[in-house]
C-alpha cells in the first residue's frame, strides 16, 4: 500500500509534471487565465492519462518496440476525441475556449513520456495509480495558476466577482508575460518547500 501511495504523490509532489519536470508547458501558459479553463483541461488530460495508462500497460509487451509510439498516439488519440466529442456536445463555450489546446493533448510529453516509461512496463493498477498522480499533479499546477492569474487579471474566480468593482485589472497577468511570471513564482514556491536533490 505505501508503494501506491509513493507511486501517487511522486507524481502529484516530488516529479510534479510542471514545476519539477517543466512539461507541458504550451498548454499550462495558454489556458490559465481563467479558472474554468484550468479545471477543465485538468480532468481532460487526468481522464485520457489514466484510461491510456491503462490501455498501454494491458497491451504490454505485445507492441513491438519500433511501433510503439505511433501505438501511443492513437490510444490517446481515441480518448482526446472522447473528451473533445463531450465538450463539444455539453459544454460548447469551453470547447471554444479551450480550442485546439484539447486536441494537443495527443502530443502533450506529459502523456507519451508516462506511457513510455511506467506504463509499458508495469501492472495495469500500478499505471492507473502512476497516471492518477502525475495527472493530478498538473491538474493542480494549472488550477494553481489559473487562480492566481484570473484573481488578478479579472477580480474573479469562476467568473464570480472577488476582489470588488473597484479592482484594478492586471491585464498583463491574462496574457503570456502574465502567465511566464506566475509559473515563474510558484516553481520558485514549489522548490522552496522542497527542494531539488543534487545528483
Amino acid at each position: 500500500m505505501s508503494n501506491m501511495k509513493d507511486i501517487y504523490t511522486a507524481g502529484v509532489w516530488e516529479d510534479n509534471p510542471v514545476f519539477r519536470q517543466m512539461l507541458g508547458l504550451c498548454i499550462t501558459l495558454a489556458i490559465t487565465n481563467k479558472v474554468v479553463n484550468g479545471v477543465t483541461m485538468g480532468v481532460a488530460v487526468f481522464f485520457v492519462l489514466t484510461a491510456s495508462a491503462f490501455i498501454v500497460s494491458l497491451l504490454g509487451e505485445s507492441v513491438p518496440r519500433r511501433v510503439r509510439i505511433p501505438v501511443y498516439m492513437l490510444v490517446i488519440a481515441t480518448f482526446v476525441t472522447l473528451v473533445y466529442m463531450f465538450l463539444k456536445a455539453f459544454f460548447m463555450p469551453l470547447s471554444q475556449a479551450l480550442g485546439a489546446y484539447v486536441g494537443l493533448i495527443i502530443t502533450n510529453c506529459i502523456i507519451l513520456g508516462r506511457l513510455e516509461s511506467f506504463s509499458s512496463d508495469n501492472s495495469p493498477w500500478d499505471s492507473i495509480v502512476d497516471a492518477a498522480g502525475v495527472a493530478t499533479g498538473f491538474a493542480l499546477a494549472l488550477i494553481a495558476m489559473s487562480v492566481v492569474r484570473e484573481l488578478l487579471g479579472f477580480g474573479t474566480l469562476f467568473g464570480v466577482q472577488v476582489l470588488g468593482s473597484g479592482w484594478t485589472q492586471w491585464v498583463s497577468m491574462i496574457l503570456a508575460p502574465g502567465g511566464f511570471l506566475v509559473l515563474g513564482l510558484l516553481i520558485w514556491v514549489q522548490r522552496s518547500i522542497s527542494p531539488v536533490e543534487e545528483g
